[in-house]
């Protein structure tokens, strides 16, 4: 468990062991190349091997429309949201070439996929994920290592309500309403436990034979736009 956020990734090790299981956590930024080389080798050191990468770290803050966009906050998002995914994969996928297995899984959104609203760097930065996920499945393919990313619709997490209910002045619940009436299926916004299922079946032997899928978990949204 790697986190820039160190009492946040204390308290998933404390959930996952109060479940039984066993983890190790660390601090690390991913947008920095020696603490993606600190990830990897303290992984090594606790448990001998890497078999599955989860990237799942985002940011969304100070985004906007293209002309009111500071150079800075797209520079920090597209740093963040893609720049992090291409450190870890660069180096855990040597990994998992010598050991000839493995699976990657990149956490994305469906809002690569179209526009209207005025998050540029986030958008651009999942749509870089969709991208990366694409150009390196063949090659990982070749040595047994599946790459797959999973695309979220709306989801009810605090980055994706209460950020933006903070930002744009929101009403909260008028904001998880509305978000709600906007999903095809039930007219109920997912959970983290449904991103989260996804990608354990994606990343477990029963999807030994799926790779470079971009999997959208929206309730269908992203068909009612389309």
């Amino acid at each position: 468990l790697a986190d820039i956020n160190l009492n946040s990734v204390n308290e998933t090790k404390e959930i996952i062991e109060f479940e039984g299981g066993i983890s190790e956590s660390i601090k690390a930024d991913v947008t920095k190349e020696n603490d993606c080389k600190m990830i990897v080798n303290s992984c090594l050191k606790s448990f001998g091997r890497i078999d599955i990468l989860v990237n799942n770290v985002g940011i969304m803050s100070d985004d906007n429309f293209i002309e009111d966009l500071d150079e800075k906050s797209w520079d920090k998002i597209i740093e963040t949201n893609l720049k992090g995914m291409f450190l870890s994969c660069k180096h855990i996928i040597p990994i998992m070439k010598q050991q000839k297995n493995g699976s990657i899984l990149n956490i994305s959104s469906i809002a690569s996929l179209w526009s209207g609203n005025r998050y540029t760097a986030y958008n651009t930065s999942k749509a870089g994920v969709n991208g990366l996920t694409t150009a390196i499945t063949v090659d990982c393919a070749r040595h047994g290592i599946r790459v797959n990313a999973i695309l979220p619709g709306l989801i009810n997490t605090p980055m994706a309500v209460d950020q933006p209910s903070k930002e744009l002045h929101l009403n909260k619940k008028n904001h998880i309403e509305s978000r709600n009436q906007s999903i095809p299926l039930n007219q109920k916004m997912g959970e983290a436990w449904d991103v989260a299922n996804a990608a354990l079946f994606l990343s477990s032997d029963e999807a030994r034979f799926i790779t470079g899928v971009l999997l959208p978990i929206d309730g269908g949204q992203l068909n009612q736009r389309s």
